[in-house]
């Protein structure tokens, strides 16, 4: 992984991993590596300004991989990176404003991370993934919905066996100490996160 060297060399929280287990002793496991295509890994979250209307924002660089068994439904391992100063809500200002101490704090933490530490399927494709954030130096734990929304070989392009999976989660900033303009709700306390990625099989 490169696309983040500069800016991963600079923090102390480095990458962005997941670990998620499924279980079925019955099956032999065939682990295989999976990198999530960055052209189509889209990182976004909405955030309610004053109680009008909510701020669509997207982080614009992510990366990551991960080594998954299909036929026992055994996900070993996994690693994202995003880039907190790739920060984009289409409104320069804001967007430097965001990347400031009162937020993100970018230049300080570089990265956010995440950790997995559970995962209870609920069908076939769907499921609740358990684990830690670690954003602007602390961690929490939060649990995302998880979705296969799709395994197959890539109808065009680079014709590769390509999984396209969703993530959903809410948190509340003040958790991680990220409390700027929560007085009188000038910017909301949560923050609803969104993933959707497509991932190559290597």
């Amino acid at each position: 992984m490169t696309l983040f060297h500069n800016v991963l060399k600079r923090s102390p929280a480095t990458l962005l991993a997941a670990s998620i287990a499924f279980s079925a002793p019955s099956v032999q496991a065939a682990p295989e590596t999976f990198a999530i295509d960055p052209e189509h890994f889209s990182v976004g979250f909405l955030a309610k300004h004053v109680g009008y209307a909510k701020v669509l924002g997207m982080f614009l660089k992510a990366e990551g991989e991960f080594i998954y068994d299909e036929q026992s439904q055994t996900l070993h391992s996994a690693q994202v990176t995003i880039a907190a100063d790739s920060v984009f809500t289409n409104h320069e200002e804001r967007d430097k404003h965001l990347r400031s101490d009162d937020f993100l704090h970018s230049r300080r933490h570089p990265a956010i991370v995440f950790e997995a530490t559970r995962f209870t399927a609920q069908s076939d494709n769907q499921g609740l993934l358990e684990g830690e954030l670690t954003l602007l130096g602390e961690t929490h734990p939060v649990t995302l919905d998880v979705t296969l929304n799709k395994a197959a070989e890539y109808p065009f392009g680079h014709g590769e066996y390509t999984l396209g999976i969703s993530a959903r989660t809410t948190i509340e900033r003040s958790r991680w100490d990220m409390r700027y303009a929560l007085e009188e709700e000038m910017v909301a306390d949560e923050i609803e996160l969104i993933f959707e990625f497509e991932a190559l099989r290597q």
